[in-house]
């Protein structure tokens, strides 16, 4: 550009002539006449690609399906050919090499999104990335309060929040709340995030480490195709969307402490109540909380079609008295002590102790303790 500033320099402040501007300067002359008299505006260098796949409308419409295939598990999403052998049938006149050089760029586009989105910690929240909590509430049942241990979920993107309530946080509790939410949502997130729950992870993430998740959870993350994620050590803000909206829903919507039936009661309130919420307007961007929802469900990945079975199965041995311990508590199991080992099955909200042979020995459904006074 000094060049340039030089050549309108000398032709419009000297006024010299073409001629005398080449020979001074010892450039073209056809070059010194482009940059003398032609303005230099600068324009928008966008490189526009060509050919059917983006001249026409079949490029978007492949795209379209590609990005619904995102969402499904890889045995589910469809293969080049079969693209191929849909767009024929609506007229495609194309080759089958075109297509697969339209479908290798396309997902190399992405993949360079990606990989710049895992080089740099990004401080704003994008759609379909979630935040999971467990939080603690009182309600009343049969005339005491009780200590309810409540699994959150929030979405930043949206503000959007879930809640179920369970008798516990141990891993057949946090896996149940995670299932029902994602039901809730009709969805599953891309990432969910989690604080080092014991239920889930078994050696924190460290400094220099990556966390270690138990193979249950690594096992159910894997059916759902969402990918776990773990707080840095005392890096609560990390997580601080959730955080926040253990507060909002306690002070909010159980207080006064609700008068419940069981927690499926207490469940049917709070999603009455955080449904109700999602017509609040966005704090930070101004619109319905129900819209951004709305939006973000494009970019969540579709609920398997294989329902998840959530239990835990366990051995133990009765003491001389024929008990077990289950989540802190004796529990009596008839002609438990005449057995080496008992089979216990433990579910959300029941368990059932089997013996050897096959036959249920006991059957029991949890429910939360009452407050000590």
């Amino acid at each position: 550009m000094s060049e340039v500033n030089c050549i309108k320099l000398l032709r419009n402040r000297k006024s010299l002539s073409i001629n005398e501007i080449s020979k001074t300067l010892g450039i073209n002359w056809r070059t010194a006449k482009k940059y003398a008299d032609d303005d230099q505006v600068p324009k928008e260098m966008v490189k526009k690609k060509s050919g059917m796949m983006y001249e026409e409308n079949w490029g978007e419409i492949v795209s379209d399906w590609l990005g619904e295939d995102e969402k499904l598990k890889k045995k589910l999403r469809r293969t080049n050919k079969k693209i191929f052998n849909d767009l024929v049938k609506m007229g495609f006149t194309g080759s089958y090499r075109t297509l697969c050089y339209f479908i290798a760029d396309w997902r190399e586009g992405k993949d360079r999104i990606e990989e710049r989105d895992k080089n740099s910690e990004r401080l704003d929240h994008p759609p379909a990335e979630a935040q999971v909590d467990f939080g603690i509430t009182e309600a009343v049942k049969d005339g005491k309060y009780i200590d309810v241990h409540c699994l959150l979920m929030t979405l930043p993107y949206s503000n959007v929040a879930y809640c179920i309530p369970l008798p516990g946080e141990n891993q057949e509790c946090f896996l149940h709340g995670l299932k029902a939410m994602f039901n809730q949502l009709g969805g599953v997130p891309k990432k969910v995030r989690i604080d080092n729950l014991k239920a889930a992870v078994i050696q924190p993430r460290g400094r220099n480490q990556e966390a270690t998740f138990t193979d249950e959870f690594l096992q159910f993350a894997s059916h759902y195709g969402f990918e776990p994620q773990v707080c840095n050590p005392r890096s609560g803000h990390e997580k601080g969307n959730v955080e926040n909206k253990v507060g909002y829903i306690r002070y909010n919507f159980v207080t006064p402490s609700p008068v419940i039936n069981n927690l499926e009661h207490l469940s049917q309130i709070l999603e009455e109540h955080l449904t109700k919420d999602r017509e609040r307007v966005h704090y930070e961007k101004h619109v319905p909380i129900r819209k951004l929802l709305e939006e973000e469900h494009q970019y969540l990945l579709a609920l398997p079609d294989e329902d998840y079975p959530v239990f835990k199965e366990e051995l133990m041995q009765a003491n001389k008295y024929g008990e077990i311990v289950i989540d802190k508590t004796k529990v009596h199991i008839p002609k438990g002590y005449n057995y080496g080992q008992l089979h216990v099955i433990k579910y959300w909200d029941k368990f059932k102790v089997i013996s050897p042979y096959g036959e249920i020995l006991h059957a029991e459904y949890k429910s939360p303790k009452p407050l000590k006074t």
